[in-house]
Parts: structure tokens; sequence; C-alpha cells
């Protein structure tokens, strides 16, 4: 039987991962699923991938998408489950301080990463709010997968947009996805399917979230 070096095992893990990241990427470009990647450390310390949730196990995962960018999701987003609780105190204090809607606030976060603040899409967006690094940097954040960090700078951010555009909703989500240049060029929402679904999705959401204000203060 034929035996591997160490570092000849490390180099066929490495050859492995880079193959099963090829097959996602292309399996999310052909069926337009958000696809998933998982890391996380053996007993003996050694990073594992897998694109299966491991079990018993602590992990973090990798989304190769927006939560709410697939233009051919089966979700019911008016009967989808809400978080009502998850970092209720972090974003209450934020919106408070950038004077917006927490109920906006949630649904944006909802739409982004599904309230995984690990998530970190393949253009490179990071946390609850799905910052870009140079974003990030900009606002202050050093940490983007800190929730509190993420939140204060996600908040601060869309509260800009919506002063820009004076208070609406849809041009500012449109922004946040498709970027304040798109919107511009375009004269507002830009004719992307993922924007156009996402400000959809957010509107809807932010709807419902603030059905259920008077108990997230």
């Amino acid at each position: 039987m034929r035996r591997f070096s160490r570092e000849q095992f490390q180099c066929c893990r490495l050859g492995l991962f880079l193959i099963l990241a090829t097959s996602v990427s292309v399996s999310y470009a052909f069926e337009k699923k958000a696809a998933n990647i998982y890391t996380y450390k053996s007993t003996s310390g050694v990073t594992s991938f897998s694109d299966i949730e491991p079990l018993d196990v602590d992990f973090s995962r990798y989304r190769f998408d927006c939560y709410a960018c697939e233009v051919d999701s089966l979700i019911d987003w008016r009967k989808a489950t809400l978080y009502l609780q998850p970092y209720k105190n972090d974003i209450n204090k934020a919106a408070l301080k950038y004077d917006i809607d927490p109920a906006f606030v949630r649904a944006v976060i909802h739409a982004e990463s599904h309230f995984n603040p690990q998530a970190v899409s393949k253009q490179g967006a990071q946390g609850l709010m799905q910052l870009m690094p140079a974003t990030a940097r900009e606002l202050g954040v050093k940490n983007s997968l800190s929730a509190q960090q993420n939140i204060k700078g996600g908040v601060k951010h869309l509260a800009r947009l919506l002063r820009k555009y004076k208070g609406d909703n849809k041009l500012a989500s449109a922004a946040y996805n498709a970027g304040e240049g798109a919107v511009k060029r375009h004269g507002g929402i830009p004719p992307y399917k993922e924007t156009q679904v996402y400000v959809e999705r957010v509107g809807i959401l932010h709807q419902r979230y603030g059905r259920f204000s008077h108990l997230n203060r």
C-alpha cells in the first residue's frame, strides 16, 4: 500500500477542497441555488471543509449568495419565519442612533444573511448586513463578523442611503444591494432580476416586521 507524507496529504486535501469549491460554483451558475461550504476543526485541530453541514462540532458557514437574491426562490416571503428576538438590543440601539426604523433594519438583515453572523458571500461581503471590506473600513468596522460591529456599521450605511434618497426605502434597498452607481445609471431601481426581487422581498419583510414593532422596543 502506498503511503503519503503529511505534506502530500495536505496537498491532496487542498486539491479536494478546490475541486469541491469549483463544483459548488458551477452548480450555482447553472442551477441558481444558494450553495454553502462549511469549515470546521477536528479534535486534532485540523481544519476541514465540507458541502454537508457537520454534526456535533462547531462550524462556520460560507454563503455564496445573499439570502433574498435568488430569483427562483420557492420561499413564501409573506409567510416565512420572522426573527424578532436575535440581536434585538443592538438593532434597536443602532436604529435609534441613526434615526431609522428597526423593522427595516431587521428586514435587510433577514434578506442579506438570514441572521447568520458568519455569512460570507462569494464577492466577499461579510456578516449579518453583508458589508464589503472597503465599505466596512469606511464605516469604521474592524471585524465584520462581530454582530455588534456589523449591525452598527450596516445601519449607519443604510441610514445614509435613506437620507440620500429622501426616505425612499425601495431606492435605499436597491442601492444597498446593487450599489449607488447602478441606481444613478438607471435612474432608479436597476433592471437586474436579483436586485428587483431583493427590493420586493425587503419590502415584504419590512412590512411584516413592522407589525411586531411594539414587541421589539
